[in-house]
């Protein structure tokens, strides 16, 4: 009797989350199965009940549906909007020191993508790297993430002390204006950043892109989801253009999907899949 309970219980919390992943499919287009399940319902749970809900079905009832602010707070933990400039510096070094300079031999301008960009240290990172090491090469850095709200701090490109907690000093002086509360990315640097909203899993991605970066994103999605999205990340380069993941998301068969590592975290794609 006590174990057809607790099954009961258990199978009511299993069609609470599965109506509430279809409900969410619906209003948002976020497939919640693409996720790591227990990673994502740990962090949905504790923030349904941080705001006073008992479950999935109320949080999306008395909450999603009818209170806007929260619908962005929603997304926002979905999301990871976790990030700072020059995050990991060895591997933007190794972005600046190997894998440009292959890059722009092959080709007169960059056609980069900074895909799940968060609030757009990334993209700036990339496009101050450009103006440093590359000067005279032209580019265009299209910036994207699911998160509106991250999207639109991103475009105003402002920032805290921490966030540049790794920028060399130089680049803090020529590409940053101190203001009263943080720094602001000058107009130099934002030109050439373009930033829009997209879901990577169900929407389109550019085509004859040189430079993805898609970096400590990932990491969070099934493995089911992660073959889909390395073979969108294949059509969507040119062959030689490259891949950049995040140093927790090594690929352990780039061949698989039209690459092979150039370095650690870098896959050059060799051909379409």
């Amino acid at each position: 009797m006590g174990e057809e309970k607790i099954t009961g219980v258990l199978l009511d919390e299993k069609q609470d989350y599965e109506r509430f992943k279809f409900e969410i499919l619906k209003k948002t287009g976020i497939d919640l199965n693409l996720y790591k399940e227990a990673q994502m319902k740990r962090r949905l749970t504790a923030f349904y009940e941080k705001q006073g809900f008992s479950n999935f079905s109320a949080f999306f009832q008395h909450g999603l549906t009818k209170q806007s602010e929260l619908l962005d707070d929603f997304l926002e933990r979905i999301t990871i909007n976790v990030s700072e400039f020059y995050r990991n510096q060895g591997r933007w070094q190794a972005l600046s020191e190997k894998i440009l300079p292959r890059l722009l031999s092959e080709t007169k301008s960059l056609n980069a993508w900074s895909a799940a960009c968060s609030q757009g240290e990334e993209p700036y990172t990339l496009a101050m790297i450009m103006e440093s090491h590359f000067p005279d090469c032209r580019y265009k850095i299209l910036a994207t993430d699911i998160d509106q709200s991250v999207i639109k701090r991103a475009e105003a490109g402002f920032y805290s002390e921490r966030s540049l907690k790794n920028v060399p000093p130089l680049a803090k002086n020529e590409f940053f204006q101190k203001e009263s509360s943080g720094y602001r990315v000058v107009p130099n640097i934002k030109r050439n950043v373009s930033f829009t909203t997209q879901n990577l899993l169900s929407e389109p991605f550019s085509k004859g892109l040189n430079l993805v970066i898609c970096r400590n994103v990932l990491i969070y999605f099934t493995e089911e989801a992660k073959e889909i999205l390395y073979k969108k990340f294949n059509r969507a380069l040119t062959i030689g253009g490259v891949l950049f993941v995040g140093s927790t998301e090594q690929i352990f068969n780039p061949e698989q999907y039209g690459f092979e590592a150039e370095d650690t975290f870098f896959y050059k794609k060799t051909k379409n899949v």
